[in-house]
């Protein structure tokens, strides 16, 4: 597959269009089924392009910040293990019960289904999902911190 950078002779409208090969821009563009997504025209013509090309420094700016990325998750998950109570799948109940007052505030994690954080969102009950990365290992056998079970 080659990707082409076009322009429409008509309208001036410039757009990509991608084709199994050179020979197959040509061919579609000799018999005009290569036409402007504008204007419908079929004067379209390639344009000048330059080569996709990946440079060294991309790919290690890129390499810095994945660093970068991976060590902040580390970081933010080695915070929920240590400063966060892991509630399992009672996280709806116990993040429930605090918002409602019924138990002390504290930070929590764990699993909700996707009825139960949606009615959570319905009563404003404050919660939002870890992103994967943050995420620390489920303890083996975790209980909740609390007296609601």
């Amino acid at each position: 597959m080659i990707r082409y950078a076009l322009i429409c002779g008509d309208c001036e409208h410039e757009f990509e269009a991608w084709f199994a090969s050179s020979a197959a821009f040509d061919a579609q563009a000799k018999k005009r089924l290569v036409t402007c997504p504008e204007c419908a025209g079929a004067n379209v013509t390639k344009q000048i392009m330059a080569p996709s090309v990946k440079s060294p420094r991309k790919t290690a700016a890129r390499a810095e910040a994945e660093k970068l990325a991976a060590e902040f998750a580390a970081k933010a998950r080695d915070h929920v293990e240590k400063n966060f109570d892991y509630v399992g799948d009672s996280f709806a109940d116990e993040a429930r019960a605090m918002y409602y007052g019924e138990t002390e505030d504290r930070p929590i994690w764990g699993a909700t289904t996707p009825e139960e954080s949606a009615a959570l969102r319905e009563e404003g009950v404050p919660a939002a999902p870890l992103p994967p990365a943050f995420t620390p290992k489920r303890p083996k056998q975790a209980k909740p911190k609390t007296g609601l079970n």
